[in-house]
């Protein structure tokens, strides 16, 4: 799980999750990679966490977040609160802040609510890159909007062509960079592979 600098200051780990199933059904609520993506974000002022999940006893990654998180406010932001994971770790360690509201971001971090998905989605306007919880995957090299079966647990029956519509607005950002929590990151011509996705027929699960 070393972390992997995308950008200056932009950082990405994956690491295994602990409540992973093999041989989930295609398509199914517990359809995902056993390796979940992270990522941190510094800004002049605070070191930002979004959806971090730390393996018990990693020292090294503990030296390594020292680092980036000295002299700096700690957020930990969580796209679904599926993703909170190792928040109350990090929160304990350095009295970080784990708030979603636009007036307590830092300055840098703008969110993104998708009013009945369940999910903020977060967007970097400096290295802009848009961090996706699980309401877009990776395909490797592209984006795809999650299964049906994800949504069924939401409130108010959420279908993936609704979804659609609700991510539409992301069109309107000069996005470069998408960074997920499942599946492969898309490191360049995120707009391209955003737009590919959402207007990419899908097939309705039973």
């Amino acid at each position: 799980m070393q972390p992997r600098e995308i950008c200056a200051g932009l950082w990405r780990w994956s690491t295994a999750h602990p409540e992973w199933q093999a041989g989930a059904a295609r398509e199914s609520p517990a359809d995902w990679p056993r390796e979940v993506g992270c990522t941190l974000y510094e800004t002049p002022d605070a070191a930002v966490f979004i959806d971090p999940l730390i393996p018990a006893g990693n020292e090294r990654f503990w030296r390594w977040s020292d680092r980036h998180s000295a002299a700096r406010a700690v957020h930990v932001l969580s796209t679904i609160r599926f993703h909170r994971r190792s928040r109350d770790e990090l929160v304990a360690r350095y009295g970080a802040s784990t708030s979603r509201a636009k007036r307590r971001l830092p300055r840098g971090v703008q969110s993104i609510a998708l009013r009945g998905a369940g999910e903020t989605l977060f967007w970097l306007p400096e290295p802009r890159t848009l961090v996706a919880g699980d309401r877009l995957i990776g395909t490797g090299g592209g984006l795809a909007l999650c299964p049906e079966s994800w949504l069924r647990y939401l409130p108010g029956h959420l279908t993936v062509a609704a979804l659609r519509e609700l991510l539409l607005p992301l069109l309107e950002l000069p996005v470069e960079r998408v960074l997920v929590s499942h599946g492969e990151p898309v490191l360049s011509g995120g707009h391209e592979a955003l737009a590919r996705a959402l207007h990419r027929p899908q097939t309705p699960t039973a």
